[in-house]
C-alpha cells in the first residue's frame, strides 16, 4: 500500500508540474506569438510572390497558425479565458487589418478560426472561412494528380507536394467540409492525405520524406526530416478525429496503417532521454523540440484514439522530463529549429538550420502536455 501510495504522489507532482508548465506557456505564448520573423520579413522584401503588403503575413503565417492551434485546444480541453481572449484579440485584429493572399502557409490560421467560430458563432468569422476555402480549391495550383502544390509567400515550388501541407491547409478543408456537410471537400481531403502518402512515405523505414517533386520525380535530398514527420504524426489522428464517422472505412484502414507504420519506425529512432533528432535517421543532428512534441503529442492522441496500440502511449510520455526542462520560467520553448524550406541537395541543410523560439514550438509543447496530463490522469483512474 505504501508503494502504490508513492507512486500515487509522484503522479500528482508530475501532473501539478504539468499544469505549471501549460501556465507558464500560455502567459509566455504572446511574446512569441508577436515576435517578428526578421528572416523572413527580410526575404519577403524581394521575394513576395502575391505582390501586396508585406505588413500582412507579419503575424500571419503558418508559425502563427499552428501556435493558435495550440492555444485553442488549451481553451477548449481547460476554458482557459486567457486563451479565448488571445485568440479573440488576434483574429479580430488581422481580419480588421486585412489578411494576406491566399497560399498553403497563409492558410494554416483559418483551421483554429473555424472552431473560434463555432464556439462563438460570430459571422464574420464563418464568412472568412467560407470565403479563403473558396480560394484554397479554386486558385491554389495543383501538380500532376491533382495535389496541391506546396506554394507559399516567397516561393512558387513548383510540381512539388511537401508533407507540411497536410497540416497546413489539407486539415481545414476536411473541417471545412464536415462543418457544411460537403462530401466534396472531405473526399478532396481525403484524396490529398493518400496522394501524399504515396509520393512522401519511404517504403524502407515507415518515415516519410520532407517533399517530392513531380519535376524529375525525386524525393529531393531524401531527408527523413523531424518536424515534417511529425506533421503526418500529428494530421492522422487529427483528420480521423475531424471526419468522425464521414472517413471512409477503407481511408481511416489505409491511414491508420501508415501512422503505425511511422511509429513503429519512431520507436527505434529515439534518443535515450525520449527525444528525436531534427533528421531521425542522423544521431549526429540535433536533438529537437518541436518534432519530439508532435510524435509524442500523435503517439498519445492515437493511443487515447484507439488507432495504435496503448503501448505507444509510454513512448510518447518518454520525453516529458525532457520537454519539461526546455521550457523556461516566463514559458518559451527552447531547443526549437527554425522554419525550413526544402533540402533540396543535402541532408547537411537541415542539420544547419538554427534554433530559436517560435510560435509553433510553444504549440507542440501545449498540445503535448494536455495529451500527457490525460495520460496520467487515465492511468490514475
Amino acid at each position: 500500500m505504501m508503494m502504490k501510495n508513492n507512486l500515487e504522489e509522484k503522479k500528482d507532482m508530475l501532473l501539478e508540474e504539468i499544469t505549471e508548465k501549460l501556465e507558464c506557456l500560455i502567459n509566455g505564448f504572446e511574446k512569441v506569438l508577436y515576435d517578428d520573423d526578421d528572416i523572413f520579413l527580410q526575404n519577403m522584401k524581394t521575394d513576395n510572390l502575391a505582390g501586396d503588403d508585406v505588413q500582412k503575413y507579419r503575424f500571419w503565417e503558418w508559425t502563427q497558425g499552428v501556435g493558435l492551434f495550440g492555444l485553442w485546444k488549451q481553451f477548449e480541453e481547460n476554458r482557459d479565458e486567457k486563451a479565448l481572449a488571445m485568440l479573440k484579440r488576434y483574429y479580430d485584429e488581422r481580419i480588421a487589418d486585412g489578411l494576406p493572399s491566399c497560399n498553403i502557409n497563409t492558410t494554416a490560421p483559418m483551421l483554429t478560426l473555424t472552431y473560434l467560430y463555432e464556439y462563438t458563432k460570430n459571422e464574420t468569422y464563418w464568412e472568412t472561412c467560407r470565403e479563403w476555402l473558396k480560394k484554397v480549391l479554386t486558385e491554389l495550383p495543383r501538380t500532376k494528380e491533382g495535389g496541391f502544390q506546396h506554394l507559399t509567400s516567397d516561393t512558387l515550388n513548383e510540381q512539388e507536394l511537401w508533407d507540411d501541407t497536410l497540416f497546413m491547409t489539407i486539415l481545414f478543408i476536411a473541417r471545412m467540409g464536415k462543418m457544411m456537410n460537403d462530401r466534396a471537400c472531405i473526399e478532396e481531403a481525403q484524396y490529398q492525405f493518400e496522394l501524399h502518402k504515396k509520393y512522401l512515405e519511404d517504403r524502407k523505414t515507415g518515415l516519410w520524406f520532407h517533399g517530392w517533386t513531380f519535376n524529375g520525380r525525386h524525393n529531393f535530398a531524401g531527408g527523413l526530416w523531424g518536424r515534417g514527420n511529425s506533421w503526418v504524426t500529428i494530421a492522422i489522428p487529427e483528420l480521423i478525429g475531424i471526419l468522425g464517422d464521414d472517413c471512409e472505412p477503407v481511408i481511416r484502414r489505409l491511414l491508420t496503417e501508415t501512422l503505425l507504420n511511422q511509429v513503429e519506425a519512431l520507436k527505434t529512432y529515439q534518443a535515450d532521454n525520449g527525444m528525436w533528432h531534427t533528421l531521425i535517421d542522423d544521431s549526429d543532428s540535433y536533438l529537437e523540440t518541436s518534432a519530439t512534441t508532435g510524435f509524442a503529442y500523435g503517439m498519445l492522441k492515437a493511443a487515447h484514439m484507439g488507432l495504435i496500440d496503448e503501448s505507444f502511449a509510454e513512448c510518447g510520455m518518454k520525453p516529458l522530463g525532457a520537454v519539461m526542462d526546455y521550457i523556461s520560467e516566463d514559458g518559451v520553448v527552447g531547443q526549437v529549429s527554425y522554419g525550413t524550406p526544402m533540402g533540396r541537395e543535402e541532408k547537411q541543410f537541415y542539420k544547419d538550420i538554427e534554433i530559436r523560439p517560435m510560435p509553433y514550438g510553444q504549440a507542440m509543447a501545449i498540445l503535448y502536455l494536455i495529451e500527457a496530463r490525460k495520460e496520467l490522469t487515465r492511468e490514475v483512474k
